[in-house]
């Protein structure tokens, strides 16, 4: 994991904490929910991501020296900083299980903890599940489209910096198989893969040379990159070559990789050749600026792909690159608050909140959730957020808590889960969710509702605000 201590914050979290310390106010207790506005990709589900080093890490934050010695050259007070050098993080998390299905405005993540630990916290926390859960949902669209093909996340070398790090863990949240990320591979557990460059081939007086080398060290990992000069006058004879003097050693060529050209043909052609060379069991492998698109107009060509290498357009989270999730003040000292705007859709929901999912007779998902108050046991009515006219009888139908405790007083309640568990549960939930919601163009709107006793709440505090 990646080094997070305090200063991995915007300033005007320190700048803020200071004034609620200088104004006595740290023992205020304040409630946060993190949620975001608009679905990426114009999909009709997110994944949630990024859950497991947020607990991690706020298990362990706190102030380095460093961060002190910096923050005292801001000219901050010293009392302030004497505080915040046995900073601590003691509050409260519940959330939605990592890898869960999302959709906007709903709590995904809620914190309880003192104004001052709550705010400080925002910013690492944004970070961090703004940037996987989007990826994690791009991930998603692909392993869709792949039908049960190979992914691999090449994605390193043109990601945003050491964004790429975690990229590659929420690229297998959302079904990739394994990564070219070595880093991502010793931390995380993931699969490690990759073939070769361009230049290792061009460092060689000879093609066939190169392949024989490869081969001879990598025996049982050798995939050859064949597009380096000509993929199927040179490339895939010379592959075929190394592949039979293999197979006399009782060694088996494991593929061959395309990364420019006619993809689709090329793949064919390749197919062709070595099939009748008898190696119908090397596999093919694409790469070159894949997305969903690609991926879904190549299978649709029925090309036989058996891999797909994905680098820019996964780890950059194409072409939507940020999620816009916000973390927005819900209860403050005891009384439920609210952000005011002019447009209703941004006017934010009061109180502690729990999430229902919908589900039909058979436990999937109906294709609705609703948010209630907290502890609120009967809700009969869903009422659209922002559309006084639209509501949904909930009368008979079966609901599950989908918000749960994972962190008490700053220790988490819950076992940390495997990278593996978290996909396997995404999985799992991604087949209860209805066709139409998945569908690749205008999937369905997830309907998202609040109860008549939040609605009410949240009416009553706006009619407040505007006698005020």
């Amino acid at each position: 994991m990646l080094d997070f201590t305090g200063s991995y914050t915007d300033q005007y979290q320190i700048a803020m904490g200071q004034v609620f310390f200088s104004k006595r106010q740290t023992s205020k207790k304040a409630t946060f929910d993190y949620f975001f506005r608009k679905l990426p990709f114009n999909g009709g589900y997110a994944v949630f991501a990024g859950l497991e080093n947020i607990l991690e890490i706020l298990e362990n934050f706190k102030f380095s020296e460093a961060d002190l010695e910096f923050l005292k050259s801001l000219n901050l007070d010293e009392k302030y900083l004497e505080y915040l050098k046995d900073f601590k993080f003691r509050g409260n998390i519940y959330s939605m299980r990592e890898g869960e299905l999302v959709f906007p405005s709903e709590p995904i993540l809620r914190v309880e903890a003192n104004i001052i630990e709550a705010q400080i916290i925002e910013t690492f926390l944004l970070n961090i599940l703004n940037f996987q859960t989007l990826i994690a949902t791009k991930a998603s669209r692909m392993a869709i489209q792949a039908k049960g093909k190979t992914l691999i996340d090449f994605g390193l070398r043109r990601a945003q910096g050491p964004g790429g790090y975690y990229a590659s863990r929420a690229a297998v949240i959302g079904g990739f198989d394994a990564s070219s990320n070595t880093r991502a591979g010793r931390d995380f557990n993931i699969p490690v893969s990759g073939t070769m460059a361009h230049s290792f081939i061009q460092s060689y007086e000879n093609e066939l040379q190169a392949f024989r080398d490869f081969a001879e060290v990598h025996p049982e990992n050798s995939v050859l990159l064949v597009d380096t000069y000509d993929t199927l006058k040179s490339g895939v004879p010379n592959a075929i070559l190394v592949g039979k003097e293999m197979e006399e050693k009782g060694q088996r060529l494991k593929g061959i990789r395309l990364d420019s050209g006619d993809l689709a043909y090329l793949a064919r052609k390749s197919r062709q050749l070595l099939d009748e060379a008898g190696l119908n069991y090397v596999k093919i492998a694409v790469s070159n600026q894949l997305d969903e698109h690609l991926i879904k107009s190549l299978l649709d060509q029925e090309a036989p792909i058996d891999i797909f290498g994905v680098g820019t357009n996964l780890v950059t989270g194409h072409p939507d690159a940020a999620l816009d999730g916000v973390y927005k003040l819900a209860f403050f000292d005891g009384k439920p608050n609210i952000k005011l705007s002019e447009t209703i859709k941004k006017v934010t929901l009061p109180h502690k909140k729990e999430v229902h999912r919908i589900l039909d007779s058979e436990g999937n998902f109906s294709g609705a959730d609703i948010i209630t108050m907290a502890g609120e046991k009967v809700f009969e009515m869903m009422h659209h957020i922002s559309d006084p006219l639209k509501f949904l009888s909930l009368n008979g139908r079966n609901t599950e808590i989908i918000l749960e405790k994972v962190m008490e007083n700053g220790k988490r309640t819950t076992a940390p889960k495997t990278l593996d568990e978290i996909k396997n549960f995404s999985y799992q939930r991604l087949k209860k969710l209805p066709p139409e919601y998945k569908r690749f163009f205008n999937p369905h709107i997830y309907k998202v509702g609040i109860s008549e006793d939040l609605k009410q709440s949240r009416d009553s505090i706006l009619k407040a605000h505007k006698m005020n």
